[in-house]
């Protein structure tokens, strides 16, 4: 069974929900979170705001902060909970990168299938954030809108309610302005940057690969861009003009440079012991206030020691 995510006096709240009385507030410059506090909340003594902060009543951008002096940036969301803290989300194998009303972004470990299968129904990553949000009102939902395969680590968005849902899977092509992957492919690629292009199909094995019949096939289009070679490998940012499954481990294998790792498309290597796959970069128009929301995570340690 999955860890439980780390929350904080769940007791009689759990049996006896009570709504939270909350204070949201915008952020329009950059300031120290306390200075911003303290000018939001005239009424309230610096003791008492520090008190809330000590507390984990005051959240940025969906996640609990503590440190009086955390930096905030236009844009961002600062709510505070009189009622209660906010629950703190904590599991080994992902990130809570984001969360609002609507959504949530997470950074999602290799090795964690994104949900679950006939056979797998927990340890998932939409069954731990299920867990989570029920944690926090046992009347919340939340929603898979689209996935990144077991082995693949990076940026995944949910949606907290149907209509957010909906949004996003109606409207995927223009909500979703830009994904980017680093890989890292053995061999040098060749040349360095370009777009492949074909027809994916799966065969009765659910292996997918490219075929000449259009008509049998979806679209598959992906950018790709060496960011380094060395050691007998490449690193590439490889950005996606369609979502296929699969597509990018497809196609690197398909030209010649499987990624590492990938055992099933062709790799002979595993330095990392680990997909060299990761979603780094997801930018898309929020389903409900329609803000444009940019998030990024770091490149993975062991994908530039490979290329060093």
């Amino acid at each position: 069974m999955s860890p439980r995510p780390r929350a904080t006096k769940p007791g009689a709240e759990r049996n006896q929900f009570r709504p939270d009385s909350i204070l949201p507030l915008h952020v329009t410059e950059q300031t120290p979170l306390m200075d911003f506090l303290i000018k939001s909340m005239p009424d309230h003594k610096r003791t008492s705001i520090k008190e809330l902060l000590k507390h984990n009543q005051v959240a940025v951008n969906g996640i609990p902060v503590t440190q009086f002096n955390h930096e905030l940036q236009p844009n961002d969301e600062v709510k505070i909970n009189f009622t209660r803290e906010w629950r703190v989300f904590y599991h080994r194998r992902m990130k809570l990168v984001y969360e609002d009303d609507d959504i949530i972004v997470v950074n999602k470990g290799y090795g964690l299938l994104s949900m679950g299968t006939d056979k797998i129904k927990d340890g998932t990553a939409y069954s731990i954030l299920r867990e989570y949000v029920k944690w926090q009102d046992p009347r919340n939902k939340l929603f898979i809108v689209h996935r990144l395969d077991r082995d693949t680590s990076g940026l995944m968005m949910f949606a907290k309610n149907e209509n957010a849902k909906e949004t996003m899977q109606h409207n995927w092509n223009n909500m979703v302005l830009n994904r980017k992957y680093l890989a890292v492919v053995e061999g040098k690629m060749e040349p360095e940057e370009g777009v492949i292009k074909s027809y994916l199909t799966e065969n009765a094995e659910h292996e997918v690969y490219s075929t000449p019949d259009t008509e049998k096939g979806q679209l598959a289009v992906t950018r790709y861009k060496t960011l380094a070679c060395k050691n007998g490998y490449t690193l590439l940012e490889v950005e996606l003009d369609t979502g296929r499954k699969n597509q990018i481990r497809v196609h690197m294998k398909e030209h010649g440079h499987p990624i590492v790792g990938d055992r099933r498309y062709g790799a002979k290597s595993s330095p990392i012991h680990r997909l060299a796959l990761h979603a780094q970069t997801l930018r898309f128009v929020h389903p409900v206030t329609r803000k444009e929301m940019n998030f990024e995570t770091p490149i993975p340690s062991g994908f530039t020691k490979m290329v060093k």
